[in-house]
């Protein structure tokens, strides 16, 4: 290729990427609309979001995994634990710990909350996709996720 289609070529692709970063963003709002987060500010949502994922952990270490001070992270988690969505309980393995975890109500509201999202995302794909748009969806979501597979 030549320089002017390769220049062409990168601006077509640079758009694209703008193009998808931008709807991408305005899908997850959507979703985010779609179920009931309370006021959580996102530091809090992704507390959540690791002890779910990752199980009972101390403030400490949740905060070295989101990249906080331990005093807000502390704040975070004190602010989670007097709406009832996480508990703390003495660490087995070190009493001077507290290992915090996610509350059975709390679980609830997170998979409440994930079936609303699911719910509403098929619901638009059935009436806004027709059957060879959705085919023509499936095909690019296995190309987005070549895009973040490692």
């Amino acid at each position: 290729m030549n320089n002017s289609s390769e220049s062409l070529a990168q601006a077509r692709i640079s758009a694209l990427a703008e193009d998808l970063r931008l709807l991408i963003g305005r899908l997850k709002r959507r979703l985010r609309e779609q179920s009931d987060r309370g006021d959580l500010p996102p530091s809090q949502v992704a507390v959540l979001l690791r002890l779910e994922k990752d199980g009972p952990a101390t403030v400490s270490s949740l905060a070295r995994s989101e990249g906080m001070r331990p005093q807000s992270m502390s704040s975070a988690v004190a602010a989670l634990e007097a709406a009832g969505l996480v508990m703390g309980r003495p660490d087995p393995g070190d009493g001077r710990q507290t290992l915090m975890s996610l509350t059975d109500a709390c679980r609830d509201w997170i998979q409440a909350g994930r079936a609303a999202r699911q719910d509403w995302l098929s619901r638009t794909i059935t009436a806004r996709l027709s059957p060879q748009e959705q085919d023509e969806l499936a095909v690019a979501v296995r190309l987005l996720k070549r895009l973040i597979d490692d």
